[in-house]
């Protein structure tokens, strides 16, 4: 396959020494390394791929890294996400990771978009790059990516992360099959997990994270065989790998426009809604935080299991009226995953409760981080 993109300048004494590791590499040489030093590469997410993929594409010699990300870090990405520390908490990704990119070379170009990726930014921003990565962690975006990436007519290089498994791939129309050949349709909203809901062995991200800039410098120097129309899988529990081929199917709808990808994917916007993960809700009731417990499911399902100290509100009895007691304290609604929890939120918000969060991820994320559930509960309101 041709290389992506031309050479720029020879090198200077100091590129030489730095990367004579990589020149002396059999069909690398000084050319490669001079079209990785022009390209323009946008990454989308500075988690724990992205916080892997973009410093290893600086150390590589990428001369020009986008970085899309709005969220802030958090202690509970430090696990995973290698390129934030402690003193980072609190701070944008997209400023963190610049960071770590400078203390690697500060001569590598990285600019920041410290928004959420939607269809009206992406292209705007993408047309300024020779290759897109997606670090993403949900499939509204993963088409998105793809779709954009089709209408630019630039290489993407995807990968994906859960539990002990991860999966890279390049998505390139014209030039082999896209991520909607492979993903024609989106799995159900409510059977899509996240790394929040389902947890994710902190190693997968380098390793994946690792396996996508490789890929990327594969496409932009020529070198080697690009995973196109291949999915290359690792299951950490077994340290094997395998690849699943697939091809261009004929059913594959063309990309003409993006669209509104949450609707497509079935995700029901909660920009109006606060939710609290399940680590966070037992490190609050393990600190003697005073919170008021609203279990929305049904009495059997309560009967069964439930966190201590909750009171029972089915979501039907909620819809038809009936309401908990006021308090001070704030109010966390939870259910068996989250779906009834969200809908209770909104209600609740809508009838003059202000401070009320759902739990993430239901019960079944709470009991999953250790939290303490018993088998009765009290009477309801």
């Amino acid at each position: 396959m041709s290389p992506l993109v031309e050479p720029g300048p020879p090198l200077d004494p100091d590129r030489v020494t730095r990367y004579s590791r990589q020149l002396m590499l059999p069909g690398f040489g000084e050319v490669a390394q001079r079209r990785l030093r022009n390209a323009r590469v946008l990454v989308i997410g500075a988690g724990g791929l992205g916080s892997a993929v973009v410093p290893a594409l600086a150390a590589a010699g990428i001369g020009t890294i986008g970085i899309i990300d709005d969220d802030d870090v958090e202690l509970s990405n430090l696990h995973r996400q290698l390129s934030h520390g402690v003193a980072d908490i609190g701070r944008p990704k997209v400023d963190s990771l610049a960071d770590t990119v400078a203390a690697i070379d500060p001569e590598c170009r990285v600019s920041r978009h410290p928004v959420r990726v939607t269809s009206a930014n992406l292209p705007e921003i993408l047309a300024g790059y020779d290759l897109l990565i997606d670090g993403s962690d949900n499939f509204p975006t993963r088409y998105l990516a793809n779709d954009a990436a089709v209408l630019a007519g630039v290489p993407l290089v995807w990968g994906a992360i859960l539990r002990f498994h991860g999966q890279v791939g390049i998505s390139w129309h014209g030039h082999g099959p896209t991520w909607r050949d492979l993903f024609p349709a989106p799995p159900p909203a409510d059977e899509a997990l996240s790394c929040e809901l389902g947890g994710v062995l902190p190693t997968l991200c380098p390793a994946i994270g690792s396996l996508l800039a490789t890929e990327a410098i594969k496409l932009i120097t020529g070198i080697g065989e690009p995973l196109i129309g291949r999915v290359l899988v690792y299951d950490a529990l077994t340290a094997r790998t395998r690849e699943i081929p697939y091809g261009v199917s004929d059913e594959t709808p063309a990309v003409t426009e993006l669209i509104d990808y949450d609707l497509f994917c079935g995700v029901q916007a909660d920009d109006d809604l606060t939710s609290v993960s399940a680590a966070d809700l037992l490190g609050r009731l393990r600190a003697g935080e005073r919170l008021r417990l609203l279990d929305v499911r049904e009495q059997h399902e309560a009967d069964a299991r439930r966190i201590d100290g909750s009171i029972l509100l089915p979501i039907g009895d909620l819809r038809g009226g009936s309401l908990p007691d006021a308090g001070d304290e704030p109010l966390v609604v939870y259910c068996e995953k989250d779906p009834r929890s969200r809908s209770a939120a909104r209600i609740l918000n809508e009838r003059g409760f202000d401070d009320v969060v759902y739990l993430a991820g239901g019960i079944q994320a709470f009991a999953a981080v250790g939290g303490d559930t018993v088998s009765s509960i009290r009477e309801a309101l």
